[in-house]
């Protein structure tokens, strides 16, 4: 792998780790992990699922968040990522349509979501990426050899 390649994928590695470390935060923090058990029964999984669904969303962002940041265990945090990346394009944003845009649903408290699949595609990608082509340079993976 030369130099130049390794460096872009500690650069996703990274990049991403942060994401969904800050996305594990939010969850747990913010949501609350009862609240995105009923996101995603309106997602459409089963309702006694959610509970599960939410833990491992908040478990996997933030702990993969932190094992991307380091690059320990990359490929393994990615995949990690995958099935909460794949229903959120699928089973939420696809229908929303291609472009991002923000959506008011509370305009007395200027509260906003976003809408549309193009981020959620881009970090889904990503990940893949780092699924099939590991941590690149400066990761713990790679200090052995």
């Amino acid at each position: 792998m030369t130099f130049s390649r390794g460096l872009g994928l500690a650069v996703l590695r990274v990049t991403l780790g942060v994401i969904f470390l800050m996305h594990g935060y939010l969850t747990l923090v913010h949501i609350g992990p009862a609240n995105a058990a009923g996101y995603t029964t309106r997602m459409g999984y089963p309702g006694s699922l959610g509970p599960a669904l939410a833990w491992y969303l908040i478990v996997a962002h933030s702990v993969g968040g932190v094992l991307l940041i380091v690059g320990l265990f990359t490929r393994w945090a990615a995949a990690a990522q995958l099935p909460i990346m794949a229903s959120a394009f699928f089973l939420h944003h696809l229908r929303q349509g291609f472009f991002l845009t923000g959506v008011v649903v509370d305009p007395a408290k200027g509260v906003a979501i976003a809408a549309g699949y193009e981020y959620t595609l881009l970090v889904l990608a990503a990940t893949l990426t780092l699924v099939l082509a590991g941590g690149g340079a400066l990761a713990l993976d790679r200090r052995g050899g």
